[in-house]
């Protein structure tokens, strides 16, 4: 069985991203919160968190999943660094931007944040594209 190591840059990357999982419990222990009716927010607002916290934890996790296949491309330069920081970005850039664009009292609407959840899909798109080309050209 041939084993796989990750390029430092991939180690270190894997390690912030795994230290981020703490900020997920929290938004758990907080969802569990809302779902107690402990927290005054509309409909809007507890679909927006419920969709940024089920965001973070999946994306966070392909995040980890992806960096070993990053090492296995022969991407360089941009398309190497885009690869390797599309999703991890996505994560953080998505979840905000559900956050962010549902936050204030009495909220029925996104508000001007949430290109930052745009944003991020863009980044998603683009990263788990750059990796699959990188991929199918090794």
């Amino acid at each position: 069985m041939q084993t796989m190591t990750l390029s430092t840059e991939s180690r270190i990357l894997a390690g912030a991203v795994l230290l981020t999982i703490v900020t997920i419990q929290v938004g758990g222990w907080f969802m569990t919160r809302i779902a107690r009716n402990a927290v005054s927010m509309t409909d809007f607002q507890r679909s927006f968190a419920r969709a940024g916290h089920g965001h973070a934890g999946v994306l966070v996790l392909l995040s980890l999943v992806t960096l070993p296949y990053v090492d296995a491309t022969r991407l360089s330069g941009v398309l190497l660094w885009t690869a390797r920081l599309g999703v991890p970005v996505a994560a953080i850039m998505m979840s905000a931007g559900f956050f962010a664009s549902s936050a204030g009292r009495n909220v029925t609407a996104p508000n001007r944040f949430v290109w930052l959840l745009w944003a991020g899909a863009l980044s998603l798109a683009v990263g788990v594209v750059s990796l699959g080309v990188g991929l199918l050209t090794a």
